[in-house]
């Protein structure tokens, strides 16, 4: 991979990660690790060694410094609203017509109440960070807005994209809240800190020291390049599902095509117990899993036909380790990969289960 000189780097951050999400209870280690509770949030700039691991939720959205307004709060209340913080509009086939200044003056009046009268009422409830979800329809908050909430000593942040409310809320452990009169504060989140911390290529907002009881972990990808984030975020994901594999099922089995090998010599053998068909079938079972490690080493360039044939006879000899070894280029005695249990035989039963369906399929109709 691109990234495989910071693997001393980001494999610690990976198991961290994991780690972080898992119940303090030891009997539940075994439970499978949900990774949604584990955003990755990419920034370009910097190298992979900036790469950092946050306790808590990270966002790329910017808090709004208009009027003034806060850049950092500690023991914050924060609540995530889906509506409006600006002047109501007209249906779309009406029309306010507005024939001298008097009137105008009463309808920016109006409109200064109105906006003046829904911050007093976020204001009471006691939250100061608000994030405001996207709006396609009008503007979600306008400068009069801003002004208020900054006079307020209240944070805000807009542009929450629809995609990422589910993830704040169940990470903060707030409700989405769709109208001033449901806005109170038994929807809030609450965290020790929130601050706009500057990088290479703008600004992210960190939440540490969440209260909440479910676990969420925030994993700041930086890189010289687009390209070397995106790699680097693609093989935190791969980290990611391999110590998720582990934590379910805590066993690791080398790799190299030992496994796969010493399966097919260890039913060869068991085929010659049986009789008829179910011996074919045994044989056939063996003859599949020897595609891995001859796959294996037709794409590390070496003679396929040649290298499986030594592999098995190495394990009719009993050498159960031996295995290929790519940058070697050469079988070895004890291969050095190791592989999680889970991925092998979660392989094996998936395969099984594929061709039992397809065993079952009588015939094919053919339509146009």
């Amino acid at each position: 991979k691109v990234v495989s000189q910071s693997s001393q780097l980001l494999a610690p951050r990976a198991v961290q990660a994991v780690k972080t999400l898992l119940a303090d209870d030891l009997s539940a280690r075994f439970h499978s690790v949900d990774l949604n509770f584990i955003r990755m949030v990419k920034s370009v700039g910097g190298t992979i060694d900036d790469t950092e691991l946050v306790h808590g939720l990270a966002l790329t959205q910017k808090v709004s410094k208009a009027a003034g307004g806060p850049s950092k709060i500690t023991g914050a209340k924060v609540a995530l609203i889906q509506f409006q913080l600006s002047p109501p509009k007209t249906d779309m086939e009406n029309n306010v017509v507005i024939t001298d200044y008097a009137m105008m003056d009463r309808v920016l009046k109006e409109e200064r109440d109105y906006l003046l009268n829904l911050c007093k009422k976020i204001a009471k409830t006691g939250c100061n960070v608000l994030l405001i979800q996207k709006s396609i329809l009008r503007d979600a908050v306008t400068d009069t807005t801003l002004h208020f909430l900054a006079k307020m000593k209240i944070m805000v942040v807009m542009d929450i994209e629809r995609t990422d409310v589910e993830f704040i809320c169940r990470a903060l452990g707030c409700l989405p809240i769709a109208s001033i009169d449901a806005f109170s504060a038994s929807k809030f989140g609450f965290a020790d800190r929130v601050e706009e911390i500057r990088s290479s290529d703008g600004k992210i907002i960190k939440f540490t020291g969440i209260q909440s009881p479910t676990r969420a972990v925030s994993v700041i990808l930086r890189g010289a390049t687009k390209l070397l984030v995106d790699e680097a975020e693609r093989s935190m994901h791969d980290a990611l599902c391999v110590v998720r594999c582990l934590v379910k099922s805590n066993f690791i089995v080398r790799g190299g095509g030992v496994p796969e090998m010493e399966c097919a010599v260890q039913l060869r053998k068991f085929a010659l117990t049986l009789e008829g068909v179910a011996s074919v079938c045994v044989r056939a079972y063996a003859d599949a899993l020897e595609v891995v490690p001859e796959m294996l080493a037709l794409n590390a360039g070496l003679d396929s036909v040649a290298v499986t044939t030594q592999l098995r006879k190495q394990h009719n000899d009993g050498l159960k380790n031996a295995g290929i070894d790519v940058r070697k280029g050469c079988i070895v005695d004890e291969s050095t990969v190791t592989v999680p249990l889970l991925v092998l035989s979660s392989l094996l039963q998936h395969a099984t289960e594929t061709v039992c369906m397809i065993l079952r399929i009588d015939d094919i109709l053919r339509t146009r």
